[in-house]
């Protein structure tokens, strides 16, 4: 498995599929996921929509992980996953944010995804500490890639630079 840190717009990457840092209704937001759904344009709205309600309002509970296609975008998936809100990280966080990452790389493997591009998950509003879900990020993926089929090549997709430091920081 290769993995790499690009700084720039996750949307515009060529790989088989980006992580969507989703909220639970899947109905597009702020951050990465209303860039996301911007760029992919209202198919995937309309996609999203018919994804079945586990519990009123949510189509993905946090940890776990929802597929669908990449309508306008270069990638042909998008994986959708709700990383965890920071809450000092006496409630579970660490073990949500993890989840993510297995969740995102299952589905990644059933569907033959290749490449794939990972967004900061929870860094934004949900306010998780960018080190410590970094730190998070880059053991899961290594630790998926020691054990199970992987996607040949990973990249954690930065937007900013003090971002994309701390990818390559813990990448050493």
């Amino acid at each position: 498995m290769r993995i790499e840190v690009f700084e720039g717009d996750i949307t515009a990457l060529d790989v088989d599929a980006i992580v969507n840092a989703a909220n639970p209704a899947l109905a597009g937001g702020g951050g990465v996921d209303g860039a996301i759904h911007r760029a992919a344009g209202p198919g995937l709205s309309e996609e999203c929509s018919v994804i079945a309600m586990v519990s009123p309002h949510v189509r993905c509970p946090t940890g776990e992980a929802r597929i669908t296609g990449g309508h306008r975008l270069k990638a042909r998936h998008i994986i959708h996953t709700v990383g965890p809100v920071w809450h000092g990280g006496r409630d579970g966080e660490p073990e949500r944010l993890a989840e993510c990452y297995r969740n995102s790389l299952r589905l990644a493997v059933d569907h033959g995804v290749a490449s794939i591009a990972f967004p900061a998950i929870s860094c934004g509003v949900y306010g998780y500490p960018p080190e410590k879900a970094v730190s998070t990020a880059v053991a899961e993926v290594r630790a998926w890639g020691d054990v199970h089929d992987a996607p040949a090549q990973v990249i954690f997709a930065c937007f900013g630079e003090s971002m994309a430091a701390l990818y390559r920081q813990a990448l050493r």
